[in-house]
């Protein structure tokens, strides 16, 4: 006889190797594990081999385990049938979750155990008795819907839990594709509401995003020998090939696309579970049905979500469909998803230019803050929201390029409209910082530079709404501007005049430079925590008030880069050391590369260099250097102060090896990564004192340190540097003078400079 370890594991082996991908994977898997079982089993008499899970459900991956009950009548021993099975799966070096029960047994433990019962709802008979198989699931079903009022909200807790710990699959760089919300497990959850026969079962477009989720599973596990679920940077390219995708951007914008389908149904179900099980409710007279309360013209409120009053007609109300979506965020109530594929079904096109009420029914959207996210998600999943702005299709599910973005770039626009809507009162036409912060990053779905794009469709867009030429003028300058204020405030010296001129001609008035102030807080508060901090606030509003003063023609003094307490610091005219939560101030008497070893140091502590200035100040007892470091702790918390100044001490005097210690550390922790070429430009008009020159590149261990000795050795005096971190890349700009104060004008000297820092990225 023939080993049967060796015969599951070959017949596995030669699925592989046909390439197959897909729901073929998954059938043949199926195929092959029925066929195994089948042989094992036999005939047996009061015995039947019931698979369960995933397998019961015909959908194995390649990692996954197999899901087995084996089901006996009382009295009959299937200990040695049951170790037959068992051991050459084990060898064969697949998975195996199994259990070993009478039908009454598993009853008993699938109305105790949650898992338990709901795997038993994708029971299939494999092999052996067919009468047990069928008697367990009458029971199941059974128990299951009639048990539905307690379980359903423990079901819905499980899957809330779950969501939470593993993140929302569609904003995610490497997503769990089963355990995340909007993941594979979701849709177990609502077939199991479905079961319960409170909701409806996964709709078309849930199962077919189900199915590509699970063939990128597929591809995953093929590739991965312990059968991880993880969708990892790594294997994004291989799984994009295998499936036929152009590349890893189509294949993650279907991922995401699948799970915002999947998350959108199953909030739907969670909530037609949760709702069934209350106690049944008790109208106040005969036939009078449930309470309805008027929200707007034509929408109502009914058991906790909008529909539509009984006399409303989309066909002839093209308004109707945004007074819906308006009146829910208002009212923070979901759509019902029944009202949403009516309204897709029925509502009238709307008028181009949209009417005044549409327009402020979209603006009082807009501006319903937190709410506002899922009235456009019910807007998107019905095909609404592209029907009213076609060139949201490009940006739908759009990765973001940029590691330090945590949403796709649709999802960006709408939390930026999110976080505007709290700063409203900051600025005289809020519906304008709303519009702006909607469309600020709509080019973003188009080919060549996202602002140019986004300036080119936004009057389109503006037109369309019946904005006002004026109106529309001003959309499209905070468009055009949007990473002015941003840019300019983290890269550039707020102590040269040439900064503040570069705002004022931009921006040319008050109202402009106060919306802009508005979006760009909105937009680095929505694009993660990386894009935000203090500092970055406080750079940003001084460049603003040095601006509006600029603009009203006002004389402000000069910009006070120095703190009170640095300026004491540096009166002692000795070195000191001040760590205070995220700031690190390092003054010490002036000399050439200052920066280089204080950076080099902080490397050194395993601190991050989120952002640097440095600057001088003549004292009594000479000039000193004040370098001001905002860091935070790469590995646990800050480092100890006194050990941090004693390195300071020794690097300032020489004594401490830091190129060494800092190669040991970097062949340590050097990520691998793969990263665009490094870029280094120059800028002439923007200082009237120094050269910039600003490098942008992925971030490395002790970047900072090698760049700064770079421009020491190169005999360049750093006047003052911004240093800015995003996620994995760094934006660093260096103002520089020459040993006699003058600016770098020869191309060969610069060509030489520009030559030893990319070197060293």
């Amino acid at each position: 006889m023939s080993d049967p370890a060796a015969a599951l594991k070959d017949a596995r082996a030669g699925v592989l190797a046909s390439g197959v991908t897909g729901a073929g994977l998954r059938e043949a898997l199926t195929e092959v594990a029925d066929v195994w079982l089948g042989e094992r089993v036999g005939e047996a008499d009061g015995v039947a081999l019931v698979a369960v899970g995933g397998y019961g459900r015909r959908e194995p991956a390649v990692g996954s385990d197999l899901d087995l009950v084996l089901l006996h009548r009382n009295g009959v021993d299937v200990e040695e049938l049951a170790n037959s099975i068992w051991y050459p799966i084990w060898d064969a070096g697949v998975g195996l979750d199994h259990s070993v029960r009478t039908v009454d047994e598993a009853v008993a433990v699938a109305r105790e155990d949650l898992k338990a019962i709901l795997g038993l709802l994708d029971l299939r008979h494999v092999a052996g008795d067919e009468a047990l198989t069928a008697d367990l699931r009458t029971r199941i079903f059974e128990t299951w819907r009639r048990d539905a009022r307690k379980r359903l909200p423990q079901l819905v807790e499980a899957v809330q839990e779950r969501g939470t710990r593993a993140g929302e699959l569609a904003f995610l760089l490497e997503p769990d594709l089963k355990e995340a919300r909007g993941g594979i497990r979701d849709v177990h959850a609502i077939t199991a509401i479905a079961l319960a026969w409170v909701a409806d079962a996964p709709s078309t477009s849930v199962r077919e995003a189900y199915s590509w989720l699970l063939d990128v599973r597929g591809e995953l596990h093929r590739r991965s020998p312990r059968g991880s679920d993880r969708l990892v940077k790594q294997e994004q390219i291989p799984v994009a090939a295998a499936l036929g995708q152009a590349d890893v951007d189509d294949l993650m914008r279907r991922v995401f696309d699948a799970a915002r389908t999947i998350a959108y149904a199953t909030d739907e179900a969670c909530r037609r579970a949760l709702t069934a099980s209350r106690p049944p409710r008790r109208f106040a007279r005969r036939g009078s049905g449930p309470a309805r309360r008027p929200l707007a013209n034509g929408v109502v409120e009914q058991d906790g979500e909008v529909h539509l009053a009984r006399d409303a007609d989309p066909a002839s109300d093209p308004e109707l469909l945004l007074r819906v979506a308006s009146a829910a965020a208002q009212a923070g109530l979901p759509i019902s998803a029944h009202l949403a594929s009516r309204l897709a079904a029925e509502s009238a096109p709307m008028p181009e230019p949209w009417p005044p009420a549409a327009r402020d029914a979209f603006v009082a959207l807009l501006g319903a803050g937190r709410p506002a996210v899922a009235a456009f998600e019910a807007l998107d999943q019905a095909g609404l929201l592209v029907r009213l702005i076609p060139e949201w299709e490009p940006v739908r599910c759009k990765p973001q390029h940029n590691a330090v973005h945590r949403y796709t770039v649709d999802r960006h626009l709408i939390e930026t409209a999110v976080e505007a809507s709290t700063l409203t009162r900051q600025v005289a036409r809020p519906d304008l910082l709303l519009l702006g912060a909607l469309l600020h990053d709509i080019g973003k779905g188009f080919p060549g530079d996202h602002t140019d794009a986004g300036v080119e469709r936004v009057p389109v867009i503006a037109a369309r709404m019946g904005l006002s030429a004026e109106d529309t003028a001003t959309v499209t300058a905070l468009v055009r501007h949007h990473l002015l204020l941003a840019d300019t405030a983290t890269r550039r010296d707020l102590g040269d005049p040439a900064t503040i001129e570069i705002v004022t001609r931009a921006v040319g008035d008050i109202e402009t430079l106060e919306l802009l102030h508005a979006l760009s807080i909105a937009d680095a508060l929505a694009t993660g925590p990386a894009a935000w901090s203090d500092w970055k606030a406080g750079l940003i509003t001084e460049l603003v008030r040095r601006a509006s003063a600029a603009v009203a023609g006002e004389h402000l003094a000069e910009f006070e880069a120095i703190t009170a307490k640095q300026r004491a610091l540096a009166a002692r005219g000795e070195l000191a050391v001040d760590l205070t939560g995220s700031q690190l101030t390092i003054v010490a008497p002036d000399r050439p590369g200052l920066m280089s070893r204080w950076a080099g140091v902080a490397a050194l502590h395993r601190l991050a260099i989120r952002a640097a200035t440095a600057t001088s100040l003549s004292t009594d007892t000479g000039r000193m250097a004040i370098t001001a470091f905002e860091v935070a702790p790469k590995f646990g918390a800050l480092p100890d102060v006194d050990a941090l100044a004693a390195d300071v001490r020794r690097a300032y005097d020489n004594a401490l090896p830091l190129a060494d210690r800092l190669r040991e550390r970097e062949q340590t922790y050097a990520d691998g990564a793969k990263a665009p070429a490094p870029l280094v430009l120059w800028f002439d008009d923007e200082s009237h004192h120094s050269t910039i020159v600003e490098l942008r590149t992925h971030d490395s261990e002790g970047l900072l340190h090698r760049l700064t000795k770079v421009l020491a050795d190169s005999g360049l005096d750093v006047r003052s540097a911004r240093v800015q971190t995003l996620g994995a890349e760094v934006v660093d700009a260096f103002y520089v003078v020459d040993v006699d104060g003058g600016t770098i004008d020869d191309p060969a000297r610069r060509s030489e400079i520009e030559a030893a820092l990319l070197a060293v990225c």
